[in-house]
């Protein structure tokens, strides 16, 4: 897996100190993780070599053995490097082998081309509606997301600081209705923190609410029809592409979306709602999360 690895002082929640001027600070670490594109590059001799090697063999090879390499080889290298890209991803719900890969090369004639278009509502299921509403803006452009799973956000990462505090958030929720939420390694990643309903109405990957990715501090969850298309106009988030529906059954339901990780005080409390959001869909009750001030 290639990644960029940096460190960086954060203050841990925990164990802060009450004099200030005391505070210990410990590493953490960031990845940055990137997608490279496919190119060839070649110089002069290269070229040269390459045209000589063309040449003869138009002459001394068969010719649908020649056509055939001639595309077989540009095919070839395009699968390699998207193969690296998915290994660049890192670890998520799909295994970072040959075969992990294939099956998602599979998966990819089949996903969403537009992951900005709500699902359809469905008038019949439970809860009936949303409860997002009159959400801000997200300042700024859309992040870059790339990959089907695991799926990341190329840039405009989360900070640490919200990452912990949302996960500590999510942790005290789960400590202080302990018979409704729990708190476990997502089903879904296998490899991310998770809420999960202890009896959800709605049910995907065991009950599973939101999971958060330690990588780039995005998320995945369910949300209702309604509230995705709130996020979806206000720039908070988009579809999971594997959430397709169609006569392939698709691994994942068409409610499960990607919201972009917060980058500060601000995002915090959005994403905040936006959780709960998820909350009220999978169980269909309204729950404040709490977010400690800092």
């Amino acid at each position: 897996m290639s990644l960029t690895v940096t460190s960086e002082p954060s203050k841990t929640m925990s164990s802060l100190p009450a004099d200030p001027s005391s505070q210990q600070q410990q590493p953490t670490v960031n990845m940055v993780i990137r997608q490279d594109p496919f190119y060839v590059t070649l110089d002069a001799s290269a070229l040269l070599a390459v045209s000589i090697l063309t040449v003869l063999g138009m002459h001394f090879v068969d010719h649908l053995l020649l056509e055939f390499l001639i595309i077989a080889v540009p095919i070839a290298l395009l699968i390699h490097n998207d193969y690296l890209n998915f290994l660049k991803l890192g670890p998520g719900g799909t295994p970072p082998t040959p075969s992990g890969y294939a099956r998602l090369t599979f998966y990819r004639l089949f996903t969403l081309r537009d992951p900005f278009t709500p699902p359809p509502r469905d008038v019949v299921s439970s809860p009936s509606t949303g409860i997002l509403s009159k959400l801000p803006y997200r300042p700024g452009p859309r992040p870059t997301v790339a990959g089907l799973a695991p799926q990341r956000q190329l840039n405009q990462h989360g900070s640490v600081e919200c990452y912990n505090r949302l996960r500590a958030a999510l942790g005290n929720l789960s400590k202080k209705h302990p018979s409704v939420f729990v708190t476990a390694t997502s089903c879904l990643e296998k490899h991310g923190f998770a809420l999960f309903a202890r009896h959800p109405l709605n049910v995907c990957g065991n009950g599973e609410i939101v999971h958060i990715h330690s990588s780039d501090r995005s998320m995945h969850m369910n949300l209702h029809p309604d509230d995705i298309k709130e996020i979806l106009e206000k720039g908070w988030g988009q579809r999971h592409p594997m959430a397709w529906s169609g006569w392939v059954r698709a691994p994942l339901p068409e409610t499960f979306s990607m919201v972009y990780a917060p980058r500060d005080e601000s995002d915090l409390k959005i994403v905040c709602r936006i959780v709960e959001a998820a909350i009220w869909y999978v169980i269909a009750e309204k729950v404040e999360i709490e977010i400690e001030l800092e």
